[in-house]
């Protein structure tokens, strides 16, 4: 797996371009304004806060793996680990803040809240969005449910769902009018990963954006990137190696991009 990984990142390496490439001016924008810019934001220092509050954190707790390469028994781990294992990187989360300023979707979804990290960057632009953040393992939800309710994050616009996706997904979005974003972060395999887009996608509308993560972590993930790429309802999409950006603007031409990030 790791040898794929250092491949599949050779491959984007060397195919992806800058703003020179990009000939969609929808795409051009996003890339110029919003992705290949290091603009700090206001709340960026508040979730950094609970960043380095993880990162000392030697509580052990239980985890109980649900996604892809997931052992069987549940076992004890540091959250300080967890967090250097499992949590983005201020690069990445920082991007997700930056889309949800840019697009101002009114209702969220995020697939694995983890410790809470992502879903702080996904709630904090807006503070009139709905965001549904759904997680299977209860010691990693009642982490993320403390750091929610911390007065200096203001996240009062966070419904953490807890339980097994399979299950809780489909009922939670019948409850929703739409999907305005979603970041897929939870079971990275082909069949689920597809099942969850689907699922968002029924959803969505032209000015939904998706956000998948880890689309080239493995050959199964590779996969399911590529198949909905071909989608009919899939118009625009950014290959930024961790991140797969979908985007369904009917007016838009179909084009794939590769960028550097």
């Amino acid at each position: 797996m790791i040898l794929y990984r250092i491949t599949s990142f050779l491959r984007y390496f060397f195919k992806a371009t800058n703003a020179h490439g990009i000939h969609s001016p929808f795409v051009y924008n996003l890339y110029t304004t919003i992705i290949n810019t290091k603009k700090h934001y206001y709340a960026f220092d508040d979730i950094d806060a609970y960043r380095k509050h993880l990162s000392k954190n030697t509580d052990t707790i239980n985890l109980i793996e649900l996604g892809a390469g997931a052992k069987k028994q549940p076992h004890q781990v540091v959250v300080k680990n967890i967090y250097k294992s499992s949590c983005h990187s201020k690069k990445d989360t920082q991007l997700l803040f930056k889309l949800v300023d840019y697009f101002q979707p009114q209702y969220i979804v995020e697939l694995g809240t983890c410790l809470g990290v992502s879903s702080l960057y996904l709630s904090m632009p807006i503070e009139n969005s709905y965001l549904y953040t759904f997680e299977g393992n209860p010691d990693y939800a009642n982490i993320a449910s403390q750091a929610f309710y911390q007065s200096t994050l203001k996240t009062k616009n966070i419904h953490l769902v807890e339980g097994d996706i399979h299950k809780t997904l489909s009922d939670t979005l019948n409850q929703l009018p739409q999907v305005d974003f979603a970041f897929l972060d939870a079971h990275h395999d082909y069949e689920p990963t597809i099942k969850f887009f689907k699922s968002c996608l029924a959803k969505s509308n032209e000015n939904t954006v998706i956000v998948l993560d880890d689309i080239h972590w493995s050959p199964a993930m590779q996969k399911a990137w590529e198949e909905i790429k071909k989608m009919d309802e899939v118009k625009q999409t950014i290959d930024l190696y961790q991140f797969g950006l979908v985007f369904f603007k009917a007016t838009q031409v179909k084009e794939h991009f590769v960028l550097r990030f």
